[in-house]
């Protein structure tokens, strides 16, 4: 039987080092009760709550400094985002009609030199 604990140190170990879920070391239990366990927190606000509780618990401390900045000179607009045309069934516009250029050879060259 593995304790709530060692589940929820599964899912910090998880979260701090990034691995896949299924590479899970098996300290923690296995890796599809670790899973269930964060899904269902995740799903139920358990994990927002806990949050929101330490947030608070450090601003009470004056632990956290508000201040935000934001600098405009940094913010660029994603490039699909600036009006380029996108691919798939668009047709592609053509160019207006105009009569068919003679091919250019070496003698129709020095004929019109």
């Amino acid at each position: 039987m593995w304790t709530k604990r060692q589940l929820v140190d599964g899912i910090r170990f998880r979260v701090r080092t990034g691995i896949p879920w299924r590479d899970m070391p098996q300290e923690y239990g296995p890796w599809g009760r670790v899973y269930d366990l964060f899904r269902r927190w995740q799903r139920n606000g358990t994990w927002q709550r806990i949050f929101t509780a330490l947030q608070a618990q450090a601003d009470a401390k004056d632990l956290i400094t508000w201040d935000i900045n934001v600098d405009s000179t940094i913010v660029r607009a994603h490039q699909h985002a600036a009006g380029t045309r996108k691919r798939g069934n668009v047709q592609k516009s053509r160019p207006a009609a105009s009569p068919p250029s003679r091919p250019t050879t070496t003698l129709g060259a020095r004929a019109a030199a």
